[in-house]
């Protein structure tokens, strides 16, 4: 590290105590320097990078959100970066993914990126002015890279040229806008108008890029290489020249003069002409049609155009290393420019895709609330069909308040989005960025923790149900009061009660322990009665319709607590045969009927704590209820049997002594008792 930086410590670079961290750096430092041949002079500096500045996302939470790639087959499209990605240089796209994945935990930071959003978002000419100019810019950390590591070649030095000569009509762009936040990008920008003048005096407008053709360097910049230059193309006409020269003095049409890397250049004859050629021509090769020849004048002109290319090429390559050491002098300088041009190209993405969606800026502060008026999922809208509209949705959580939803609706009714809606604004909110909402307003949050969605881990050995508790101990064993909580069908990867169990205990610890504002999307019923027994929880529940024996579903989430999931009704949707369908719902009417015990308890969280358990007495007059309701309408359960009569019939019939006219006769007798009773 010493050697890299050249210095006798690295105190100025505030590392020094940093033992573990100098070690992996000293370590990359040597790897690449052995692998890229020590070709790191564009390296000029290192700073601490702290995860603290930054909202952790882990890969559970990156991958439900589907911020980078869509959780179906894992492609950009369909992700948060397809929609809000506006950005129209190669340095800000790499940004924008870096800014993403990393949303801001200092709200000054925060603060600074939307008043430069909002500056840019209400001036919409001086936008798509900025726009048109960043989309010419090269790929200015990508040039520097390579001259740098003597990899450039002519192209790359004149488009680095066309970058710098664009920087100052950004730079007044940028202050025309009269903004003191995104004003600091354009004190900060140096256009290194030396540089540029330099590089354009020395270049042509299109350089080649190969080394070596003549087609580089202006003529007057090297009166030697214009010596060699007008050689190589003079040479060329000589040899034109020499060629109709001797097709006059041999009266040979045909004759031609090529070249070739082992003879050089040759006169070629037909074997037709062998006999008009010269005494003075010398035979240097017979082929099947034709002989080859050379001439004292030929070699002459031979020895001066390839001499005149061999010096072309040395002469360029020295030249245009001298341009690569005057640009790689000023690095830093450039590699400064390129992030500030890539942090402008993101501050506008933001306000395009701001404007376009029709975003509003979020208010964020240090309370602890979130308070989202008419919010939309970012993604969702942007793929629905044409004439289809998003349904927009509130939220309201409160650390003191209803720090807890629990949400309850049919399958397919949109709770997965409206919880994913809530996250991502949030998300987009810290990055910097308006949001998709009529309003928001919320506090810092440290964490986003999401357990959505059902996978396994064959590989590994583990089952759905265990990757889903493991992502479940991850968020209770480090999320804060700070943190925004998403849960979707906890507990369904087990059986039910086993399932209820574990979903109403996790509610309690949220509650109880952590205190973290939290959206529960479940089909536990049961755990509505949560409710009743913690202040801080809430019941929510998205609105179905049913109408003339069919299900609308309204996307609109209000508070109440649903008691109906409508599975069958979305089995059918899929397309299952009918008898299918009917037979389940035959099922599950007898289920609902029986499957009630009015014996089980919930057991309590804490010994002393009965009123925490679910309510038993509801369950038993449920259970009540149900009974009577069978006794009316004389409803026979899936498992219920009514013939217990012919069962002890058949169990007095000693089968060892009966004869088969007995045998015909006791079941004639069954017959008719049985329809005597009406089965």
């Amino acid at each position: 590290m010493l050697r890299h930086f050249d210095t006798k410590n690295l105190k100025g670079f505030g590392i020094d105590a940093f033992s573990i961290g100098l070690a992996a750096s000293g370590a990359i430092l040597h790897y690449i320097s052995e692998t890229q041949k020590g070709r790191l002079p564009h390296i000029k500096t290192i700073s601490v990078y702290d995860p603290g500045d930054f909202m952790a996302l882990d890969f559970a939470t990156r991958r439900n959100l589907e911020i980078i790639f869509s959780f179906s087959d894992g492609t950009k499209e369909g992700s948060l970066i397809s929609i809000l990605d506006k950005t129209v240089t190669a340095m800000g796209g790499r940004l924008f993914k870096k800014w993403i994945t990393q949303p801001l935990r200092n709200l000054g930071y925060i603060h600074k990126r939307l008043e430069s959003v909002q500056v840019l978002f209400d001036n919409r000419d001086e936008r798509m002015l900025l726009r048109k100019l960043l989309s010419d810019l090269c790929d200015l950390e990508r040039v520097i890279t390579k001259v740098c590591t003597n990899r450039a070649n002519p192209r790359d030095a004149s488009a680095l040229c066309i970058s710098l000569k664009i920087i100052p009509a950004i730079r007044d762009v940028v202050w025309s806008l009269r903004s003191g936040t995104i004003g600091e990008i354009a004190s900060k920008l140096e256009p290194l108008t030396n540089l540029s003048e330099l590089i354009q005096a020395a270049l042509k407008d299109e350089p080649t890029v190969n080394l070596g053709t003549g087609n580089v360097f202006k003529q007057g910049h090297s009166k030697e290489l214009d010596s060699y230059v007008e050689a190589k193309y003079s040479g060329k006409n000589w040899i034109a020249g020499y060629r109709e020269e001797q097709r006059e003095k041999t009266v040979i049409p045909s004759l031609k003069i090529g070249y070739n890397n082992v003879f050089g250049y040759y006169i070629d004859v037909t074997k037709t002409h062998t006999s008009k050629v010269p005494d003075y021509y010398q035979r240097k090769q017979t082929l099947t049609n034709s002989e080859r020849y050379t001439t004292p004048e030929l070699k002459d002109i031979e020895t001066k155009i390839i001499n005149a290319e061999e010096n072309i090429t040395a002469l360029e390559q020295s030249l245009f290393a001298d341009l690569l050491s005057k640009i790689a002098a000023e690095t830093e300088t450039i590699q400064r420019n390129a992030f500030l041009l890539a942090s402008l190209d993101c501050l506008m993405s933001f306000a395009h895709a701001s404007h376009e969606y029709n975003y509003c800026k979020p208010e964020i502060d240090e309370s602890e609330i979130i308070d989202i008026e008419g919010g939309r999922h970012p993604v969702v809208e942007r793929l629905l069909e044409a004439g289809q509209a998003y349904t927009p949705n509130s939220t309201k959580l409160d650390t003191n308040g209803e720090q807890i939803h629990i949400i309850t609706g049919p399958n397919m009714s949109g709770k997965s989005c409206y919880l994913r809606q809530t996250a991502l604004i949030i998300l987009l909110g810290q990055i910097g960025c308006y949001v998709p909402a009529k309003s928001a307003r919320f506090g810092l949050v440290d964490r986003i923790f999401t357990r959505v969605g059902a996978q396994d881990n064959i590989t590994a050995g583990e089952s759905t149900f265990l990757v889903e508790m493991q992502e479940a101990a991850n968020i209770l064993n480090n999320a804060t009061s700070k943190s925004l909580i998403l849960l979707d069908e906890v507990g369904r990867g087990t059986a039910t009660f086993d399932g209820i169990s574990i979903a109403w205990s996790i509610a309690e610890f949220l509650h109880n322990t952590i205190g973290a504002k939290t959206l529960f999307a479940t089909h536990y019923h049961e755990l509505n009665n949560l409710a009743e027994r913690y202040t801080k929880i809430a019941n929510y529940m998205v609105e179905v319709i049913e109408t003339s024996g069919k299900v609308i579903f309204s996307h609109k989430v209000r508070p109440g607590a649903s008691d109906h999931s409508f599975g069958i009704h979305v089995a059918k949707m899929a397309g299952l045969p009918y008898d299918v369908v009917q037979r389940a719902d035959d099922i599950m009417q007898s289920l609902e009927g029986d499957c009630l015990n009015s014996d089980s308890e919930m057991p309590s969280s804490k010994p002393n704590a009965i009123n925490n358990a679910i309510n038993i007495d509801t369950i038993k007059t449920n259970t009540i209820k149900t009974k009577k309701h069978r006794q009316q309408t004389d409803q026979l359960a899936i498992f219920e049997f009514r013939d217990d009569y012919l069962r002890d019939r058949i169990k007095e019939i000693n089968i060892n002594n009966l004869t088969p006219i007995q045998a015909l006769q006791i079941l004639s007798e069954m017959h008719i008792e049985a329809m005597s009773k009406g089965d």
